[in-house]
């Protein structure tokens, strides 16, 4: 697949074209979803930034982290910024840095934390599809009739047919899109949409690592993201458990509602 269109001297990197999509699509809808429940849209607009500063800084140093032996190997992956960066890490730093923004702003995190979940699944559907150009996360060989084939990626094997993973977990990133959103319109208690994201996504993550054939590290017979995934399920469990108990809602206002020290 290509991963670059060139028109004149300019060059259009897919990857990073289907990632900006995602981000203004994440953007767009979240400011939709967000002036209907009366949120305020500035701290919304400070929400995006804050994913994508996060976001970038913490997808590109698990990055590193996960790759170390083959930048010792080739240090110029180090500024090679077409490709190269990790979900979860993107997803741990988006969530650090707007939680410290929205300690700075006092206002209710848990309330937006739930609100941009939804975008965030969606956001990482375009993203998906990002690294199908790219060639990156591609699957394991196969002889299934719906693998593809690579003819000149500078990641995924060609020639062969593969699994198509990236377009697997798109279609499962909007999918989870759809089911955040329905399940919102419950009006479930503060913290269960994004609990109920961090079950969805790291069950699906957890699956599609057994069709992937590209290095991300292992931990025994787990891959790096596997590992982690067990540990977003069991966050999600924890933060499930907080909102039945009503925990969110009842620090409401206290500006910072994620003091373990109060009893439940």
């Amino acid at each position: 697949m290509l991963n670059k269109i060139q028109i004149g001297s300019l060059n259009i990197h897919l990857y990073g074209l289907m990632m900006g999509i995602g981000f203004i699509s994440a953007y767009i809808l979240t400011d939709y979803r967000g002036k209907k429940k009366g949120l305020d849209t500035d701290v919304i607009f400070g929400i995006l930034w804050g994913a994508v500063i996060g976001g970038m800084l913490g997808a590109r140093l698990l990055y590193y982290i996960v790759e170390l032996p083959s930048i010792i190997k080739n240090p110029s992956l180090l500024w090679d910024f077409g490709t190269g960066y990790v979900v979860y890490g993107g997803i741990i730093g988006g969530v650090i840095v707007n939680y410290m923004y929205c300690k700075i702003k006092k206002v209710h995190f848990m309330e937006y934390f739930d609100l941009v979940m939804p975008a965030v699944s969606l956001a990482q559907g375009f993203g998906r599809i990002g690294c199908f150009f790219a060639g990156c996360c591609y699957g394991r060989e196969t002889e299934l009739p719906f693998g593809i084939v690579f003819h000149n990626s500078e990641i995924a094997p060609n020639g062969v047919k593969l699994i198509p993973t990236q377009l697997i977990s798109s279609a499962g990133d909007f999918l989870f899109a759809f089911i955040l959103m329905a399940y919102a319109k419950r009006k479930p208690q503060d913290g269960k949409v994004a609990a109920m994201y961090l079950f969805l996504y790291s069950i699906g993550r957890f699956i599609i690592e057994f069709f992937r054939n590209d290095y991300r590290g292992s931990i025994g017979f787990l891959s790096t993201s596997q590992i982690i995934s067990l540990l977003i399920f069991a966050l999600g469990i924890v933060l499930y458990l907080l909102s039945a108990k009503g925990y969110f809602e009842k620090n409401k206002g206290e500006g910072n509602e994620l003091k373990w020290g109060n009893k439940l």
